[in-house]
C-alpha cells in the first residue's frame, strides 16, 4: 500500500475473494493511497485529526507545521508556548496531548526507531499508552505510517457506515462485529478499510 499499484493488486485479489468488494470496485473505482512517514510528525497529524473533518485538520495541521520552520521535532513543539498551539487552532487538551507524545518520544517511552521491527499488536499497544491515542489512533498510524497491510479500524463510523453500504446490511456494524465480518479480508484489511472509506464517500446510501 506504499503505492496505487500496490493497494490496487491488494483490492484486486480481495475483490476475488469477496464479490462485494469486486461489485463495490466495479461501483466506485480504485480509491488513491494514504501515505505517510513514519516519524513524529505524523503522530501530531493524528492528534490533530481527532473528532474533526479531513479538511480542517488539514488546515490546522498545516498551520502547526508553520510554528516550526526547522521541522516539525519533539524538541521544536516543546519549544513553543502552548498559546501558539492555541491559535493554530488547536484545542487545550490536544494541546497537552501533542506535548505528551513529544515528551515520550524524547524520553524514550516512545521508542519511534523501533516501531517497525514491531509485530502489529505491539505497536498499537506502544501508541495506545501514549495519553491522548486510542486503538484508532494507533491503528491508522500502523496503516499509513508504517504500512501494515492486514489492519481494520473497526472502531472508525466511516468504515462501519461503508461496510454496511457494502454488505447492504440492516443495521451499522460496530466494533467486534464489524471486525468479523472482514476477518475474511485478511491479509488485505488495510486496502479493504482504505477502500470502505472511498466507498462510504462515493456509494448510494
Amino acid at each position: 500500500m506504499r503505492d496505487q499499484a500496490s493497494l490496487d493488486r491488494a483490492l484486486d485479489a480481495l475483490a476475488g475473494m469477496d464479490p462485494d468488494v469486486a461489485a463495490g470496485l466495479a461501483r466506485v473505482g480504485y480509491p488513491a493511497p494514504r501515505v505517510k512517514e513514519h516519524g513524529f510528525k505524523p503522530l501530531i497529524d493524528a492528534v490533530v485529526s481527532q473528532q474533526i473533518s479531513k479538511e480542517a485538520a488539514a488546515a490546522i495541521n498545516a498551520r502547526v507545521e508553520a510554528l516550526m520552520p526547522d521541522g516539525v521535532t519533539p524538541d521544536a513543539l516543546l519549544a513553543l508556548e502552548g498559546e501558539r498551539l492555541r491559535a493554530a487552532g488547536l484545542s487545550v487538551r490536544k494541546v497537552e496531548y501533542c506535548r505528551g507524545v513529544a515528551e515520550a518520544v524524547r524520553d524514550g517511552r516512545l521508542p519511534l526507531a523501533d516501531l517497525p521491527a514491531m509485530d502489529d499488536d505491539a505497536v498499537i499497544a506502544t501508541i495506545s499508552a501514549l495519553r491522548g491515542f486510542g486503538r484508532w489512533s494507533a491503528e491508522v498510524y500502523a496503516m499509513f505510517a508504517l504500512h501494515r497491510p492486514d489492519i481494520f479500524p473497526a472502531d472508525d463510523m466511516a468504515l462501519q457506515e461503508g461496510l454496511r453500504r457494502l454488505k447492504g446490511l440492516p443495521h451499522r456494524p460496530k466494533g467486534r462485529e464489524a471486525r468479523e465480518l472482514v476477518a475474511p479480508w485478511s491479509p488485505y484489511r488495510s486496502a479493504g478499510s482504505v477502500f470502505l472509506w472511498h466507498y462510504y464517500r462515493g456509494a448510494p446510501q
